[in-house]
C-alpha cells in the first residue's frame, strides 16, 4: 500500500463509503483525498520522483500511483491576497539564491481589494513549505487580467523563460530572469484567430517531429473560454514565439472533448525521461463547482505522452496514453466480431465496473455508421459514433449522468480520417469519466460522464451490417486499494 493516500478508512457515519470508494471516486485518475483540486499548478521529475502540485501536493514514484502529502503550507504572506495558478521549478544551479535545488513556485498573486493580479514567487528547500519572498510581487503590470504563469529554464541563453497570459487581451507575454526575482519583457504573442473571450494557462515546450531529435519545433498550448486548449506549432529562439503553421480552415485543438483545460507538461530536471509527459484537468468553469462528488470537486487526466507528427498540413500535436498505465491492466480479452444491424450487448467483455481499457478496431471500407454505447444501465449511455460518409466521430453523453448537473454540455464531435483505411480508437473509461484517443492519438476526447455504479454496461450497434471490429479489452486495477 502507498503510505497514507492507499490505506482505506472510513468517512464519517459507520456507513460511509470507504475513502477512495465513494461515488463517482476516480479509481485510475488522480484526484486529492479531500476538498478542491484544480489546474495541475507545477509538474516537476526531480531526484527520480514526480513532484506534483495544486494547492496541495502529491508525490509519486511511476505517475501510476500517488502519495498525497501533507497539506502544502504557504508562509509570509501579509494578506489579503488570493493565490492563482502558476508553475513550479527546481533552481539547481541557485540562481535565485534561495540554495540550491531550492523548490520555487511561480504564481499570480490577486489582490483581493483591488483586484489587481501580479506574479509572485515563494520557495522551499524540501518541496513540502514554501516562503513568500518578501520582496514580492516580482513582476506587475497594473493588470486585472495577467495571470497562470509557465516558468522553465532555457539552456541555450541560460535563463528562466515565463510565458503569461494577458487573458482578456487574447495574449501570451514572454519574460526573461536570470535569477527569478527580476524580469524582463521580451515579448508577446496573439491574437490569432481569435474568437473567445480569454486565453488562460499557457505551456510552451520543444518536441521532435516524428522522434527525430534534428526536427524540433515549439508547441504554445493556451487555455480559452475556460472550457478547451487551442495550440500553436512553431518556432522558439528565446526571445519571440512564433507560429509556423498554415492558419487551418478551423483551430486546433489539444482536446476535442468538453473536459480538458490547464494542461502543463512535466519537467524533467534529472534529465532522464525521454518522453514529454503531461497532465489536464479534467473539468469545465461552467460546472466544475457541481459535481456531484462527495469528497471534493476535481480530478486530473491520465498521464499523456506528446508528440509532433508530420502531416500534409505540416506537424500537429499527438498524444499517447503514458505507457506505465498498463501496470494496471487485469486479464486480457481478445476477439473479433462482425457488426450486426442494431444494437446488441457486447457478451464477450462485461467489466465489474466502470474501470477499463478498450481497444477496438474498425475497417472503414463499407458505407455504414456504426459505434459503442458505454456505461449503459438503467435506461443511460454514453453513445460513440463513426460516420464512414463524413468521417467525423461523435460523443453523446446526453443521457449518461445518474444525476442532474446544470449547464453540462451534451454532445463533442470533430472530423477524424481513417489511417490505411482503419479507425482505432483506445478507450479509457473511469468512474465518473472517458477519454478516447482515435488514431493514435491524432484526436483526443475527454468527457466527464458522472454514470452510476450500475452503468457498466457495453453495447455495439450499427445502422448496417457487415462491419468488422477487432478488440482487446482489460479491467483496470484501482491504484488507490
Amino acid at each position: 500500500m502507498l503510505a497514507g493516500l492507499a490505506t482505506i478508512q472510513a468517512c464519517g457515519a459507520s456507513d460511509a463509503p470507504a475513502l477512495y470508494g465513494e461515488p463517482y471516486r476516480p479509481q485510475y485518475h488522480f484526484s486529492a483525498a479531500h476538498g478542491w483540486l484544480g489546474d495541475p499548478d507545477g509538474l516537476v521529475y526531480v531526484d527520480r520522483h514526480f513532484d506534483l502540485y495544486w494547492w496541495g501536493h502529491a508525490i509519486s514514484r511511476d505517475l501510476v500511483h500517488y502519495e498525497q502529502q501533507s497539506p502544502l503550507a504557504m508562509h509570509g504572506d501579509t494578506g489579503g491576497i488570493g493565490y492563482f495558478s502558476g508553475s513550479v521549478v527546481v533552481d539547481s544551479e541557485n540562481t535565485a539564491g534561495f540554495g540550491a535545488g531550492a523548490h520555487v513556485a511561480i504564481y499570480t498573486l490577486f489582490d483581493k481589494a483591488t483586484k489587481n493580479q501580479s506574479q509572485a514567487i515563494s520557495y522551499g528547500s524540501d518541496g513540502e513549505s514554501f516562503q513568500f519572498y518578501r520582496d514580492n510581487p516580482v513582476l506587475d503590470i497594473g493588470s486585472t487580467e495577467f495571470r497562470d504563469p509557465t516558468v522553465f529554464w532555457y539552456a541555450p541563453q541560460q535563463r528562466w523563460i515565463m510565458a503569461v497570459a494577458l487573458a482578456r487581451d487574447k495574449k501570451i507575454a514572454f519574460y526573461a530572469s536570470a535569477n527569478l526575482k527580476q524580469w524582463t519583457w521580451l515579448s508577446e504573442f496573439g491574437p490569432v484567430g481569435a474568437h473567445e473571450d480569454a486565453w488562460e494557462c499557457p505551456d510552451l515546450v520543444e518536441l521532435a517531429i516524428d522522434g527525430d531529435p534534428t526536427r524540433k519545433k515549439w508547441v504554445l498550448i493556451v487555455s480559452v473560454d475556460w472550457a478547451h486548449e487551442k495550440y500553436f506549432v512553431g518556432d522558439f529562439d528565446g526571445r519571440e514565439f512564433r507560429s509556423t503553421q498554415r492558419e487551418p480552415a478551423e483551430a486546433l485543438y489539444v482536446d476535442r472533448g468538453l473536459d480538458y483545460y490547464a494542461s502543463r507538461t512535466i519537467r524533467d530536471y534529472d534529465h532522464t525521461e525521454s518522453a514529454t509527459l503531461t497532465l489536464g484537468w479534467v473539468n469545465t468553469w461552467k460546472y466544475a463547482q457541481a459535481a456531484p462528488s462527495s469528497w471534493g470537486k476535481g480530478f486530473w487526466s491520465i498521464p499523456r505522452e506528446l508528440e509532433l507528427r508530420d502531416t500534409p498540413d505540416g506537424p500537429r500535436l499527438v498524444q499517447r496514453p503514458f505507457a506505465g498505465l498498463e501496470r494496471l491492466r487485469g486479464d486480457a480479452h481478445a476477439f473479433e466480431r462482425r457488426l450486426p444491424r442494431g444494437t446488441h450487448p457486447l457478451s464477450e467483455f462485461a467489466p465489474r465496473s466502470n474501470a477499463y481499457e478498450i481497444q477496438a478496431n474498425f475497417p472503414t471500407g463499407l458505407r455504414n455508421r456504426f459505434g459503442l454505447n458505454l456505461c449503459v444501465g438503467a435506461g443511460r449511455k454514453l453513445a460513440m459514433t463513426y460516420d464512414t460518409m463524413s468521417r467525423v466521430l461523435s460523443v453523446d453523453r446526453t443521457n449518461t449522468a445518474d444525476v442532474v448537473i446544470p449547464h453540462f454540455a451534451r454532445t463533442a464531435a470533430a472530423r477524424v480520417d481513417p489511417v490505411n483505411g482503419r479507425l482505432d480508437l483506445d478507450i479509457y473509461v473511469d468512474t465518473s469519466s472517458v477519454e478516447i484517443f482515435a488514431n493514435g492519438g491524432r484526436e483526443v476526447f475527454t468527457l466527464l460522464t458522472y454514470a452510476g455504479e450500475r452503468q457498466t454496461g457495453i453495447e455495439t450497434f450499427a445502422r448496417r451490417p457487415g462491419t468488422d471490429m477487432a478488440v482487446k479489452a482489460w479491467e483496470l486495477h484501482s491504484i488507490w486499494r
